[in-house]
């Protein structure tokens, strides 16, 4: 299973009674306090699910969760709500910020890590038509912000997503250095085109076996071709 679920909880004991549970089917877990260390965490790595406290210290859990969908780079993280608040107010506008679930403290395990499970069928059935697939081992999820390679999935970074995503829109297609710069960064760019080399040769090592699909047009730029 292998899949990564962050968990957002101010109660240790909680945070570590849910992440043994979810550990023991297969789940890998990373657990914050606050949610400013998880939006930090976030530009790094993307989770498969969230489960998220309502109450936190430095930032409501509604608003982690408003932030989380309306940004279209983690819109496709399920999100999870676990709190003792109880309101059906709180769990309907949850619920209407695009959280999948909400559950009451105190709670069962094993119910969570079943909703948890459920909610991943779910959302693997929903968006595997969105995939894009290069060379049968190379595949991008523009929705989920998520590159794999042979099924495994691939951390980039922000700006290797938005270079494959350009190539990958048109396989085949040159694009030079100055296009790619402008799709990147605009009218705002103070860089040199040298760095796009620096990321495409980043983007080529995490790729592994994928990263011979993008190739150097010598003098011009660089296109995606399995």
């Amino acid at each position: 299973m292998n899949q990564l679920v962050a968990i957002i909880d101010d109660e240790q004991d909680i945070a570590e009674l849910v992440a043994v549970n979810l550990k023991k089917e297969g789940f890998r877990t990373k657990e914050f306090e606050e949610g400013k260390p998880f939006f930090v965490w976030l530009k790094k790595q993307l989770p498969d699910l969230v489960i998220l406290d309502l109450m936190l210290p430095d930032i409501s859990g509604l608003d982690i969760c408003r932030e989380l969908k309306k940004d279209p780079r983690y819109s496709g993280i399920p999100v999870i709500m676990l709190t003792a608040k109880k309101d059906e107010f709180d769990k309907i506008l949850g619920l209407e910020l695009g959280a999948d679930d909400y559950v009451t403290k105190p709670f069962s395990p094993r119910e969570l890590t079943a909703r948890v499970k459920v909610i991943l069928r779910r959302n693997e059935t929903k968006t595997s038509e969105k995939a894009i697939v290069i060379g049968d081992i190379l595949s991008l999820n523009i929705e989920k912000f998520e590159v794999c390679v042979e099924n495994k999935k691939i951390g980039l970074t922000t700006t290797e997503f938005k270079i494959l995503k350009l190539l990958i829109s048109k396989p085949g297609n040159v694009f030079t250095r100055d296009q790619i710069l402008n799709s990147l960064w605009g009218e705002d760019k103070i860089v040199i085109d040298r760095t796009v080399d620096v990321h495409v040769k980043n983007l080529r090592d995490k790729l592994g076996r994928a990263g011979k699909f993008i190739k150097n047009i010598r003098g011009i730029g660089y296109k995606l071709d399995a």
